[in-house]
């Protein structure tokens, strides 16, 4: 097992990095409890010159400085008034690329994760789509900004090997209104995996 370093999260393809993590696995350490859960849905940003991003053409606010920080930096921010999403900051400083968490497939720590979804069984909705994931996997705003590369959340890579026929490619999930940035094939997934959030429709 290898905790994924600083190094990677400074890759300056954001969408090459966001389609790299399909296969690794996300880690949260939380007062002694661990939860693990192997990543299988990503979508990529491109801070400034991507519509559909929070960081669009330079836009800078307390929501989303987070994504101004060095590669390797989570930002998490609130969706509707309360899904909490997790971001992977990539890049270096001040070149505010990202890629969401989208999905992940449980591996460790599942009746922990059920007791923090409020769910007494378990099915595909505990880690499909990035509020269930991040709720399950304990993580909040108040993470925003957490180091990536030390102990309480990281991710790892356990020498999965996916081919690539089985990485799917598709438009973005949510991002309609940013015009053309929303046809652009910046998410990726494991196909056939039930904890995926949503297929293309061919």
């Amino acid at each position: 097992m290898k905790k994924l370093d600083r190094q990677f999260y400074l890759g300056k393809d954001v969408v090459a990095l966001a389609r790299n993590l399909i296969g690794k696995r996300l880690v949260t350490r939380f007062n002694g409890e661990v939860t693990v859960a192997r990543i299988i849905e990503t979508e990529a940003y491109i801070g400034l010159a991507d519509k559909a991003s929070h960081s669009f053409g330079g836009r800078r606010t307390a929501r989303n400085e987070h994504m101004y920080a060095l590669g390797g930096t989570a930002y998490v921010y609130i969706c509707y008034g309360m899904h909490h999403l997790f971001n992977v900051v990539t890049n270096e400083k001040d070149i505010p690329d990202a890629v969401l968490i989208r999905a992940a497939d449980p591996l460790q720590g599942t009746e922990i994760m059920l007791k923090r979804s409020g769910k007494k069984k378990m099915d595909h909705t505990l880690t499909r789509g990035p509020g269930n994931l991040s709720k399950a996997m304990g993580i909040s705003k108040w993470h925003s900004g957490t180091d990536l590369v030390q102990k309480m959340i990281y991710l790892e890579d356990d020498g999965l090997a996916l081919d690539d026929e089985l990485i799917g490619c598709s438009r973005r999930i949510g991002v309609e209104s940013s015009g053309e940035a929303a046809l652009l094939p910046y998410r990726f997934y494991l196909r056939w995996n039930p904890y995926v959030s949503s297929y293309p429709k061919h």
